[in-house]
């Protein structure tokens, strides 16, 4: 048994470095299975992992995506149990078409523990992919995590193996088990702000709209804390030349500090405004301050408000230029229908002409149009020129 021990921990050592990311799409994937399919009942949920097989790179598996598959267990005997090929090998191909980076990396179930089946079906999960991750997904509540564990429900709710052969010393047959890897959690941009305003959406129907809108301002301004003591960090590392300079960073930096009310001028007018008004107050016995504190806002809201006004002027100058020149166009169509009549007359008199004739017509034709354009933008030159001496 000590030899069996030691071979275990060299592999589990060996499997160290693999780690596995999760991402929360994967997660609420597992989650929308698991209540659409077992929910009250001791049924688990059998899934596909897809991602990024990055082990030759030293950094693991990405599980990017997931879907789920027909399965069936008895629940009197583990090892009998039923899993769809079929439908596998089909949205496999499905999925390829869809983004081929991704990969059939592994499955996952709902446990929340190892099963005695898991075995067999990892060897079926071999035939799509060589070496397949096993994650197990405890959907289970916080609380219900808490009684079942005895207190200790603080961590991720997933756990990911490796099946492997263990050899043993004493020259017994070697038998297959599963090592555990460690687990992250991670999610890009797009999942973070997607993950955030899911949050959002759920509410707690037993607690009041005035405190959870309290607690969804103590939750951004904790948000907020978080991202200025990472700023303050940086900028640290920077000064202490640790860190090399990004000028990116810095450019966003100070467009940050652009748009925030300049507080240290409104300090230093509003302690000027209170010594005036101190003087003033012994005279006429009341005394006013803090408006110097107010204008720093005051100009800030002035600011996008001229910025709002030029638009919408602009806007209503682009409209009226438009206006203009669809009057002129107007009346530069319904003056055609004459030049069109007598074109015609002249063309039927001279009779057919010739092939010289016919490319000399072309060339004075392109000529008359292009004069027209040029008349066109002439007579609405002249236009806004007569409204001016009008005015």
């Amino acid at each position: 048994m000590a030899s069996t021990s030691r071979t275990t921990a060299d592999l589990s050592s060996t499997f160290a470095h693999q780690q596995c990311v999760v991402h929360p799409l994967v997660l609420l994937s597992i989650q929308d299975h698991f209540h659409r399919v077992a929910k009250n009942t001791r049924k688990r949920v059998v899934g596909i992992l897809l991602g990024q097989d990055l082990t030759e790179r030293g950094q693991g598996y990405n599980i990017s995506n997931s879907f789920a598959v027909p399965f069936e267990e008895d629940e009197r005997d583990p090892r009998t149990w039923f899993l769809d090929h079929d439908y596998v090998e089909a949205m496999n191909d499905m999925f390829k078409k869809v983004n081929a980076r991704e990969k059939l990396i592994g499955w996952y179930h709902t446990g929340p523990k190892l099963r005695a089946s898991d075995l067999e079906i990892n060897d079926v999960i071999k035939r799509y992919t060589p070496k397949p991750v096993m994650v197990i997904v405890d959907i289970r509540p916080d609380h219900e995590r808490e009684a079942a564990t005895g207190g200790n429900a603080g961590g991720i709710p997933t756990d990911a193996y490796f099946a492997v052969e263990e050899i043993k010393d004493d020259g017994t047959s070697s038998q297959k088990t599963f090592v555990h890897v460690p687990s992250v959690i991670e999610a890009e941009e797009a999942e973070e702000i997607g993950v955030e305003h899911l949050l959002r959406d759920v509410k707690n129907l037993s607690v009041g709209t005035l405190s959870s809108r309290v607690s969804d301002q103590l939750s951004s301004l904790r948000g907020l804390g978080t991202r200025l003591v990472e700023i303050k960090e940086y900028l640290e590392e920077v000064v202490a030349g640790r860190l090399p300079v990004n000028h990116q960073i810095v450019y966003n930096l100070q467009d940050v500090f652009n748009l925030l009310p300049n507080l240290d001028a409104a300090a230093r007018s509003s302690s000027s405004v209170t010594d005036s008004s101190s003087v003033a107050g012994d005279v006429n016995g009341t005394t006013t301050a803090g408006s110097g504190s107010k204008r720093p806002f005051t100009v800030a809201t002035n600011d996008q408000l001229l910025v709002m006004y030029l638009s919408s002027l602009i806007r209503a100058v682009i409209a009226l230029h438009d206006l203009v020149l669809n009057k002129q166009t107007a009346a530069h169509v319904d003056s055609d229908p004459s030049d069109s009549h007598d074109d015609a007359t002249s063309s039927t008199t001279t009779g057919a002409p010739t092939d010289a004739k016919a490319d000399g017509d072309q060339k004075k034709k392109d000529g008359k149009d292009q004069g027209e354009e040029k008349s066109d933008a002439q007579k609405a030159k002249d236009w806004f020129k007569g409204d001016e001496q009008g005015h």
